[in-house]
Formats: C-alpha cells, sequence, structure tokens
C-alpha cells in the first residue's frame, strides 16, 4: 500500500474540510510538499472545479485549483514524487491543449506525472464553460483516443465527431513510454469500461469499499481490457463524501482514529485491491500540528503498510 499526501486546502469541502485549512498558503503548501517529499509520501493529487455555481458553494466550497497548474507547480517543488489529478475534468478542454499541458510536464518532470481524468458532475459548471453537458461521455470516449494518438503516434492524426486533426507535430512526448498513466476516476458503468480501455489505475469515489473488488473484476472482464490495470486509489475518507458533495457519517473513515486501527484499515483496504490511500487530516488547530501528525504517519503507519 502507497500512501499519497493529503494537502490541505487543495478545497473547502463541507464534509471534510477543518476551518485552520482555509488559511493555509500557496507558501505554507509548498513547504509542506517537500516535508511530505522527505518523509516518504509518494504522490500529490489535486482536485479540479473550474468554477463552483453558488447554489453548490455551501458543500463543495469555492476553492479550487486547475489541476494541471498545480500539479505542475508540486512537480517543481519535488524532485521525486508523483503528482496525480484527482480528478480532472476531461470534457471541458480541447484534448490538444490536455495533451500538451501532460506531455510537457510529464518532460520537464523527468517522467513523475500520473493524470486521473472523469467526466464531471455538475451541470451548471459545464454550461458556464459552454460545453454540453448531455454530451460529456461521448466527448470523453473521443478525447481520450485523440490524446493517446497525440502521445503516441510520430505524426498524429484523428477523425471524430468532436476532434480532428491530420498532418501535425506535437511534442515533447511523454517521458514515460507509451505514455504517462492514464486513470480514470469514477463509478459508472460507462467509467470502468472506459477504465478497461484506456487506463491503469481506477479511482472511485462513491462505490462503496466492500464493492471495490467486484467493481475491479467487473473492469478486468471486459472484452477489450488492455491488461494494464495496475493502481486503485481510494483515499481513507473517500466514505464521507456523498453525492453532490453531502457529508456521510462512516465510523471506519473517521479523522484521528488511532494506530491500528488506521493499519487494520488500510490492511483491509489492500485485501480488496487498493493499491494507494491517504489518511485524512484529524481534528487539529493549525498547520504546525498538522506537520507532527504527518511525521507519526511517515513514522508509524507507513512502515506497517508498506
Amino acid at each position: 500500500m502507497k500512501l499519497g499526501f493529503a494537502m490541505p486546502h487543495l478545497m473547502r469541502l463541507k464534509a471534510t474540510s477543518q476551518p485552520w485549512e482555509a488559511m493555509v498558503t500557496g507558501a505554507e503548501q509548498t513547504k509542506l510538499i517537500q516535508w511530505a517529499e522527505k518523509l516518504g509520501f509518494e504522490m500529490v493529487a489535486v482536485p479540479e472545479h473550474h468554477a463552483i455555481p453558488q447554489k453548490h458553494v455551501e458543500l463543495s466550497g469555492p476553492h479550487y485549483f486547475s489541476a494541471f497548474t498545480a500539479m505542475a507547480y508540486f512537480a517543481g517543488a519535488t524532485q521525486t514524487m508523483r503528482v496525480n489529478s484527482c480528478i480532472s475534468i476531461l470534457p471541458v478542454q480541447h484534448p490538444i491543449i490536455t495533451a500538451k499541458a501532460l506531455s510537457t510536464m510529464d518532460w520537464l518532470a523527468s517522467g513523475r506525472v500520473t493524470v486521473t481524468f472523469a467526466v464531471g458532475w455538475l451541470e451548471d459548471e459545464f454550461a458556464a464553460l459552454g460545453v454540453d453537458f448531455h454530451k460529456r461521455g461521448r466527448m470523453a470516449e473521443e478525447y481520450i483516443q485523440a490524446i493517446i494518438a497525440l502521445w503516441t503516434q510520430a505524426s498524429p492524426q484523428f477523425d471524430g465527431e468532436f476532434v480532428s486533426f491530420k498532418d501535425l507535430a506535437f511534442e515533447p512526448k511523454c517521458v514515460q513510454k507509451p505514455h504517462l498513466p492514464i486513470w480514470f476516476g469514477g463509478d459508472a458503468e460507462a467509467v470502468l469500461k472506459r477504465t478497461a480501455r484506456y487506463a491503469s489505475g481506477w479511482w472511485p469515489f462513491l462505490t462503496k469499499p466492500e464493492q471495490i473488488a467486484e467493481k475491479i473484476e467487473f473492469i478486468k472482464s471486459q472484452p477489450d481490457y488492455n491488461g494494464q490495470l495496475t493502481d486503485i486509489f481510494y483515499g481513507f475518507a473517500t466514505s464521507r463524501v456523498g453525492e453532490g458533495h453531502v457529508p456521510q457519517s462512516d465510523p471506519k473513515a473517521r479523522p484521528g482514529m488511532t494506530k491500528q486501527a488506521i493499519i487494520d484499515r488500510l490492511s483491509w483496504l489492500k485485501e480488496q485491491g487498493v493499491t494507494w490511500s491517504s489518511v485524512p487530516i484529524p481534528a487539529l488547530v493549525n498547520i504546525e500540528a498538522y506537520y507532527d501528525y504527518s511525521q507519526w504517519l511517515a513514522e508509524e503507519i507507513m512502515p506497517a503498510v508498506k
């Protein structure tokens, strides 16, 4: 089991955030990510929304980064840690722009980038961006094919309903071959089938942890399964967030659990097929206390679950 680092103030989600986290600045996040790397945390993942409709702010909060911008910054501040998105909304940006941002990042970071794509769920956000929410699944399917073509073909070409190109030069290519790892986030059957076709990782959200093994088997049973599924990320606190970011109560995912309870939970998740997780931030008063807690995780939890 590998542990990702729970960075404070990537969002202000009602279900999981604490008041002190909103005071954490970008400069403090830079110091934290370098601290986390020294402790042995292996990845940081950045949530993404481009705009939050006012009616969703109470639950979702207003604060989200552009995932690729933040990922590139964290990659530049570190030397060994992987960066990922959780998630990047695939249909809202032209796939050439997406492919270029990610391959540039992977090239500059010497091959430390993973991306987790999803189709998105916030219809009003799509409306603000001028993207048809009801076509997002078809767009995602086409966009991922186009992105892979750009990353892997010497002279990329693609002809689809939503995007077409030919006679292009596209560099830099990804450092990682055949391209940087692609994961998909989400729980719908279409997402699982897309994961089977194109991805090496899956990030469930609304799937109950007891159903993860079953969903993994579904992915691997698809007739066009690519045989590459190696990574499953299930954050410790994921089950505290429901559909629409509504807070949920889950005593098995509460923050501040004892050492043995955390180890037991992570070990159980590993038995379900989970390969990556993160431990939620417990009730703390400030960022200084989080330095102490993250060090405790590195010294007491990491060695027991690796």
